[in-house]
């Protein structure tokens, strides 16, 4: 087994062995894990309604415009949509893991890409190891099973500025085709998240220019990188769409994606997702898990070779975008992201580095807290979330502990005969048995928090083939429920207002939230309807955290 770990980063099929690995890490619960609450939905049942209208210009969730990020992710996704539906896949449209394809491809390109570039930066081992670090990252097996950009944007991110090293590790060599393929990645990124894509490198080439500074007065990566003519083709890349959605919608797109999206994130917590300055070094351990301990110990190293450019390249690219998001105010895990290439990279020159420094005794302490808690935790989650969602103890998620145990023990191991570089491998490696445990094992298995695709085969069974604008849910408005059912169901403001929509129209159902069912009785009972109960289904609502029980009525004639 050490000779193996020890020669895999020599491989002659490196692509090949990456492939494998990332689907060995990231296919866990991507066919089985239900659609989840809110974002993913929301891109999901918005780019399902663009196949169903041929409309590929406005972004609708229901009847309500989705004026949020651009559509470069739905096109991915209904891409794939109808790839699957010319392969005779039944159903595609329906089926979440066709919206997530685009993700999982995403995340991909970026860990193929982080070799493949990394291989000028920090060599071929390290770049192998680099992007098998990266393929682990719990943040990113995430983002692969959520049907939205940022895996995706990760693509576009890691080739972008895999091609901006190369241009400033030797510009001389660069050519016309590449500052081509650089700019068109950049337009790319702008129609999956708008100016978060090119942020990356504009950080970077202001942190270069400042840092080379002291022994150079020009800047020939940037020369080589074109920008006279490249930031025209950036612009010529994502412009068409933009200006087709100003016309659409009257100008209200960019009003809302730049005032009530993006500004709102800057100024204040969108949607409570508030974090304090330091919130990303803080869980770090977790959302870079397997491969936090290793860049941990990398630390020191990669800032005491700061004068390498190779170094001075990955930490330019690295440490702006991670400050950039601590600033902003609203934080969520995957923010980061774009970030985690250069980490990685870092981490593996390090490990393999026969000269390489070793941490400070903090960073040692930190390093074997992310290795020991991460796991620990992981392992502990999977085995208490049964018995708080559904009340019940599952043997398949105790299989966590010893699976937690098994990657201690292996990688701690490793490191302790000072092999940093085998120990990382190794880690990658044994998180796959855990991530099965949990992503497959655990998470689709629960039952209260997968309220929608209940509802759903409730009103199915009640009334088949119902018309998604013949039924109405009032308390739970979820978008989960309408990818279940339709972006025509009506989400109803209260109790009375499901009893004058249930008494509108003969055949219709609603699902009545218990804190709305006395109100709902009343208005039923003042109209002169007399509902009946055709089942409940009750669970826990994760989005608002708290407990729902949605009561399924319908009058009978």
């Amino acid at each position: 087994m050490e000779q193996f770990l020890d020669r895999l980063p020599e491989t002659r099929w490196p692509r090949l062995w990456l492939v494998l690995l990332c689907l060995a890490l990231w296919l866990p619960g991507f066919f089985t894990i239900p659609p989840g609450d809110r974002d993913e939905s929301r891109f999901a049942q918005a780019t399902r309604q663009m196949v169903q209208t041929g409309d590929y210009v406005r972004i609708r969730l229901g009847e309500v415009e989705r004026n949020k990020k651009p559509a470069g992710i739905h096109w991915a996704q209904a891409a794939a949509v109808n790839a699957l539906e010319t392969l005779g896949v039944e159903d595609a449209r329906d089926r979440i893991w066709a919206y997530r394809l685009p993700s999982l491809l995403g995340a991909l390109i970026a860990v193929l890409a982080t070799w493949h570039f990394g291989r000028a930066l920090v060599g071929r081992r390290a770049g192998f190891l680099g992007a098998a670090l990266l393929a682990g990252c719990l943040v990113l097996v995430m983002e692969t099973h959520i049907a939205k950009t940022d895996a995706a944007l990760l693509g576009t991110v890691a080739v972008a500025m895999g091609l901006m090293g190369r241009a400033y590790l030797n510009p001389s060599a660069f050519t016309a085709g590449q500052a081509a393929g650089f700019w068109l990645v950049l337009g790319a990124s702008v129609l999956l998240k708008g100016p978060i894509g090119p942020a990356v490198p504009l950080l970077a080439g202001v942190t270069l220019a400042a840092a080379d500074r002291a022994w150079r007065n020009r800047a020939p990566w940037l020369r080589a990188l074109r920008p006279a003519w490249g930031v025209p083709l950036m612009l010529l890349a994502a412009l068409p769409w933009f200006v087709a959605v100003t016309i659409a919608t009257d100008g209200r797109f960019l009003s809302d994606a730049i005032g009530g999206d993006m500004l709102s994130k800057v100024g204040g917590a969108d949607e409570n997702h508030w974090g304090p300055p330091g919130y990303y070094a803080l869980i770090f351990g977790v959302a870079a898990f397997p491969a936090a301990f290793l860049v941990l110990r990398a630390l020191r190293g990669a800032w005491a070779d700061r004068l390498q450019p190779a170094t001075r390249f990955l930490l330019a690219w690295a440490v702006p975008v991670w400050l950039l998001f601590e600033a902003v105010t609203t934080k969520l895990p995957h923010y980061t992201l774009p970030a985690f290439p250069a980490l990685m990279l870092l981490a593996a020159s390090w490990a393999l580095d026969p000269l390489r420094r070793a941490p400070p005794r903090w960073l040692h302490w930190l390093s074997m807290a992310a290795l020991v808690g991460a796991p620990i935790g992981l392992a502990l989650a999977a085995a208490i979330l049964p018995v708080l969602a559904d009340g019940g103890v599952s043997p398949v998620a105790l299989l966590g502990l010893p699976v937690a145990a098994l990657f201690i023990l292996g990688t701690l191991r490793a490191l302790r005969a000072g092999n940093p570089a085998r120990s990382g491998l190794l880690a990658v490696l044994l998180a796959v048995p855990l991530n099965w445990v949990v992503l497959e094992g655990v998470l689709p298995r629960l039952t209260a928090p997968w309220i929608s695709p209940r509802l759903a085969a409730l009103v199915e069974a009640t009334r088949p083939g119902l018309a998604d604008t013949q039924f109405g849910v009032v308390g739970y408005h979820e978008p989960s429920l309408q990818f279940a059912m339709g972006g025509g169901i009506g989400l109803l403001r209260d109790g009375p207002e499901a009893a004058r929509f249930l008494a509108a129209a003969p055949g219709r159902l609603v699902a009545v939230a218990d804190r709305q069912d006395a109100a709902f009785r009343e208005e039923a009972a003042r109209l002169g309807l007399s509902p009946r109960e055709h089942g409940v289904v009750s669970g826990f609502n994760y989005s608002r955290g708290r407990r729902v029980a949605l009561t399924l009525y319908g009058v009978d004639g």
